[in-house]
């Protein structure tokens, strides 16, 4: 205790950058462990698309890279929120039914080409 009292005397500045420091790689490490046991779940896997989903959890899901299904499906990478699928086809004015089709058809297309680097 008595060294935590010097170094809040003595060092305050450094003692709380290192505090600081420490609750961000906390903060980092904690949501590597979520992230990691979630997708490492077999039922995360190779999810049948549904409308709640976005094109970037189904190309997590599926192991694809997201760029090239954005492409696929003729989006155009934009910030903010991430779309639905229920989204993408209300703003196409399609029935969420045939942007699945698209998307699986997309997947299949995806997992036949070569890796690419």
């Amino acid at each position: 205790m008595r060294a935590l009292a010097h170094l809040w005397r003595d060092h305050r500045i450094a003692f709380l950058a290192f505090l600081a420091a420490a609750t961000v790689s906390l903060f980092f490490a904690g949501r590597l462990i979520v992230f990691t046991v979630y997708w490492s779940d077999p039922a995360h896997r190779d999810q049948r698309p549904a409308g709640w989903m976005t094109p970037g959890y189904i190309a997590r899901s599926w192991h694809v890279p997201r760029d090239d299904l954005g492409r696929e499906l003729g989006l155009a990478p934009a910030p903010g929120k991430a779309q639905t699928l229920a989204d993408i086809a209300r703003a196409r004015g399609q029935p969420l039914a045939e942007v699945i089709a698209d998307i699986e058809a997309a997947l299949t297309r995806l997992r036949q080409e070569p890796a690419r680097k």
